[in-house]
């Protein structure tokens, strides 16, 4: 099981509203290469920084539910590279973030609100510790592919929690969906990454059901 494990703490933004120079689509296209084209041992300290100019961009446009999004895709995916308790104040307010945004607009980015908000939900430890909840997990992926069937982060992250439920065989399914997702415009770098991962998951997967198969009874 992964853990987002966590610790309180809340990034506070030092960027004046004149030196915000990133739109949203340059977010995206940071976030990208620094996930997928950085060395770990540097990611910590660039998601930080991407999480102060991420606040810094929904401060300025307040009505942007898109924005809402990306901050806490960006403030989430800083808590899994942080990780230990110090990743709970991140984790925490993704999810507020993620909330927001569904009582403005759920379709808003093809349902990615819900798709990220329940990936927080199986990654998360439960009750003292976190919010983890794995039937929350459930409902939420489900209702991001209801929205976006065939998308790449919606399959992906299903087969994921699937993956964590130990439903090998249905998690394979969503993860060959997921190989199949149609390319999506200037996501270049995202798409490549996330198919990357999908195909590590599926070899994980098989090489743990063959070794399961052939183990001989005793």
């Amino acid at each position: 099981m992964k853990h987002l494990i966590l610790l309180f703490g809340l990034i506070t933004s030092h960027l004046a509203f004149a030196d915000i120079s990133n739109d949203l689509s340059t977010l995206q296209k940071e976030w990208a290469e620094i996930k997928y084209n950085t060395e770990v041992k540097q990611q910590e300290d660039q998601f930080k920084q991407l999480v102060s100019k991420a606040e810094a961009y929904v401060t300025a446009h307040p009505d942007d539910v898109n924005g809402l999004i990306w901050e806490g895709i960006i403030r989430s995916t800083y808590a899994g590279v942080k990780g230990g308790l110090g990743a709970l104040g991140e984790v925490k307010k993704a999810k507020i973030l993620f909330e927001h945004a569904l009582e403005i607009q759920p379709m808003a980015l093809n349902g990615s609100a819900y798709t990220s908000l329940g990936s927080l939900y199986y990654q998360v430890p439960g009750w003292p510790i976190g919010f983890g909840d794995s039937d929350k997990a459930e409902e939420m992926l489900k209702k991001g592919l209801e929205i976006n069937p065939n998308g790449v982060d919606s399959n992906f992250f299903y087969g994921d929690y699937l993956k964590s439920e130990k439903k090998y065989d249905e998690a394979l399914v969503a993860f060959e969906k997921a190989l199949q997702a149609p390319a999506r415009v200037n996501r270049e770098i995202a798409d490549q990454g996330r198919k990357k991962e999908v195909e590590s998951a599926i070899l994980e997967i098989k090489n743990m059901l063959e070794d399961k198969n052939s183990k001989p009874y005793l």
